[in-house]
């Protein structure tokens, strides 16, 4: 879709004169903020909202969005602030905004009532039109104010469906009973007896290689997402079966788009996806949780490779979330917004006289060739950059040209800085900052940098003080205090970080809170009679439909973290009930697997642990002792990806011997010493960390 200017056809009645000013200003959501101005007579979800519709029998006007959601921008410019739409607007329905990142359930629900109607994917701004029952009937994603890109005007979208409610109940009604059924058959899925075999991975990995791209990497044509889940299961396939393609075609797409414009030369991190196939013009905004799974997989390929790239990525991205999204107490951002003076991506695009005016004409020259800059631009008549022209492992040419222009980038990093900064979404999403832990936690792992372990610690203090009460987790904090009830991914990924905050520290403390929010988990998300979690807790307000699903959006699906969490707890306590859940889960969404491979490829992955069965590597010695973290540097440096890692001191801690991981393990002549296990059965102890190489 081309970039939306200012239509002219419809008088915009706003002037500067006029001030509005409506519920959301009431509201903690930066979303729901940037719409308390608007003339629309907005309401946030809710009783009041839902009881005047019914009083009056009026139609629901949903609109969701998010902060930093460019196209959501435009619809609020050309619509919401636009009078003469405003006024139809509140003279036949109940307008009611809701921020994606606050109501992610809200979200599922109608996103997947817009594809009945759509017949594809939907998308933000998602624009609803619902019974007083909260039922939809219509809609779509963004209407411009008059017909334009094959769309209709958005007064011609009210005409029609007040049109519909009012004289056509019967096929409203229709519509409903149809979306319904829809939300029934994806919402409420039901076990198999079909066995859990490697061939559901083998099929899967095939499916996905069907749409691969083999000269860009990613799926598709175009627009790409950077979605790591797939990504993370053919590497899973090439461990599995040493079959080395899967892997090239990860390495080809992560090396594309580190040179690709979907990335932040500059100033580091993944903006959130590409518009074209080439990974070279992106959707400017950037999310919280993309960096962090994306920092995951490239840590994944620097195991694999040690490729000086890789490793690079990671550490720009890492300081990029310290620098722009870091909360003065720990605690992480949402995101960073798509536009700034107005447009989208000006903050980051070029022209080649502002490069020279920076870096003097010499050098000017080398940077717009390395990073394709032309006069004629490759966005709008200006540049994003990009290294595409440069697509290949690292070689000693390309590390010493790197090397010449660090420079240049630090200070186009520091002239960028002077132009009016990105608006900030400064939401702090509990599943969203776990995820970011975690991300901290593995590059501590893999590089042994002490400050990415201390931020680590310092955001999960901050969700443990602020998003969790009594095992149960919020979905939000804001002014210090937790807000709204949690749903699955929110409680899943912080077990998640904890768990991995245990790998790290050997604090038996965060296994244990791991072990609270879990229990607090399955008795308030579990599907007892069947098994799986639903999306939202049991004493959740009621709504359209309680959704159960396996499939991941642009997060892993939360089922398929808690299968990962499960399979971990198993392997650390040896409970039987963590292994006998996690099978009943599977079952539950064995066909989904089956038949939707990239939907499905997080809960794939945990399959594969839970077919693999684990490595579990204990290691005896005292963190800090420089042989004791050469062993588990050697670990933590190769690519793993079924196995925990139990550090037992050497002189035992009081409850410490209880995990069924560390009994009987010993140091062998005073010195630290590993123990790699599998299937109950260990290796002989090794205190080399070549030994121990080889033993992995």
């Amino acid at each position: 879709m081309p970039t939306c200017e200012h239509d002219t056809s419809m008088t915009d009645s706003t002037t500067p004169a006029q001030h509005f000013t409506n519920r959301l200003a009431r509201e903690a959501s930066p979303y729901l903020l940037q719409h308390a101005e608007n003339p629309v007579e907005w309401y946030p979800w809710g009783e009041e909202a839902l009881s005047r519709a019914k009083a009056e029998d009026k139609p629901i006007l949903l609109s969701i969005g998010y902060s930093a959601c460019h196209w959501c921008h435009v619809m609020a410019h050309e619509c919401f602030d636009n009078v003469e739409i405003a006024g139809l607007m509140n003279r036949d329905f109940i307008n009611v905004k809701v921020d994606r990142e606050e109501r992610p359930d809200l979200d599922d629900i109608y996103q997947k009532s817009a594809q009945v109607f759509l017949g594809r994917g939907g998308g933000w701004p998602l624009t609803m039109f619902l019974t007083p029952d909260q039922e939809p009937f219509y809609g779509g994603t963004y209407f411009p104010p008059a017909p334009r890109y094959n769309l209709p005007g958005f007064p011609e979208v009210l005409r029609g469906v007040i049109e519909a409610y009012r004289n056509h109940r019967d096929d409203v009604r229709k519509n409903v009973e149809k979306v319904k059924t829809g939300l029934q058959r994806v919402g409420t899925p039901q076990p198999s007896d079909d066995p859990l075999t490697d061939g559901l991975l083998d099929e899967a990995v095939k499916s996905l290689g069907q749409f691969f791209d083999p000269v860009h990497g990613g799926f598709g044509e175009g627009p790409k997402f950077p979605t790591v889940p797939p990504l993370s299961l053919l590497l899973r396939q090439t461990a599995r079966t040493k079959d080395a393609s899967h892997q090239q075609l990860v390495l080809l797409q992560l090396r594309t788009m580190a040179a690709g414009g979907i990335y932040d030369h500059l100033g580091g991190g993944f903006h959130r996806y590409s518009v074209d196939g080439r990974w070279l013009v992106p959707h400017f905004e950037k999310m919280l949780y993309d960096n962090a799974q994306l920092v995951r997989i490239y840590l994944d390929a620097w195991r694999l490779t040690k490729e000086e790239r890789f490793r690079e990525v990671v550490e720009d991205t890492l300081e990029y979330v310290r620098r722009e999204l870091t909360h003065p107490d720990g605690a992480f951002f949402a995101a960073q917004d798509a536009d700034s003076e107005g447009h989208e991506g000006s903050y980051f695009v070029w022209e080649p006289k502002e490069i020279a005016s920076v870096l003097g004409a010499d050098m000017a020259e080398e940077f717009c060739r390395c990073y394709g800059v032309t006069e004629s631009g490759n966005f709008e008549g200006k540049n994003v950059l990009n290294r595409l022209g440069e697509v290949h492992p690292e070689s000693d040419a390309q590390v010493e040209v790197e090397s010449m222009l660090r420079a240049a980038r630090l200070k186009l990093l520091t002239a960028r800085e002077q132009r009016m900064a990105l608006q900030r979404d400064d939401n702090i999403l509990t599943s969203w900052n776990a995820m970011m832990v975690s991300a901290y936690l593995d590059a501590y792992h893999a590089f042994g940098v002490p400050a990415y372990l201390a931020a680590a610690e310092r955001a999960l203090t901050f969700l443990l003080d602020y998003a969790v009460e009594n095992g149960r987790v919020y979905r939000t904090v804001r002014a210090g205090k937790g807000r709204l009830n949690g749903y699955l991914d929110d409680a899943a990924c912080l077990a998640t970080a904890l768990l991995d905050a245990f790998e790290a520290t050997s604090h038996r403390w965060y296994l244990d809170q791991a072990r609270e929010v879990t229990d607090h988990l399955l008795e308030r998300y579990w599907d007892a009679p069947i098994g799986g979690c639903f999306y939202t807790s049991r004493d959740h307000e009621a709504l359209l439909h309680r959704m159960k699903s396996g499939t991941d959006s642009a997060i892993p699906s939360g089922n398929a973290v808690v299968a990962m969490v499960l399979l971990r707890l198993f392997s650390f306590t040896r409970e039987q009930r963590y292994h006998d859940l996690v099978e009943q889960l599977f079952r539950v969404f064995r066909h989904a697997m089956a038949h939707n491979a990239y939907g499905t490829s997080a809960i794939l992955c945990a399959l594969d642990w839970y077919l693999a069965t684990p490595q579990e590597i204990v290691v005896v010695g005292t963190r800090g002792d420089a042989m004791t973290e050469s062993l588990l540097s050697t670990v933590h440096r190769r690519y793993l990806p079924n196995r925990t890692v139990l550090v037992v001191e050497s002189a035992r801690r009081e409850g410490e011997s209880d995990l069924p991981l560390a009994i009987g393990k010993m140091g062998v002549n005073g010195k630290p010493t590993a123990y790699v296990c599998q299937r109950q059965t260990c290796s002989p102890p090794v205190t080399d960390h070549g030994q121990l190489d080889l033993v992995l």
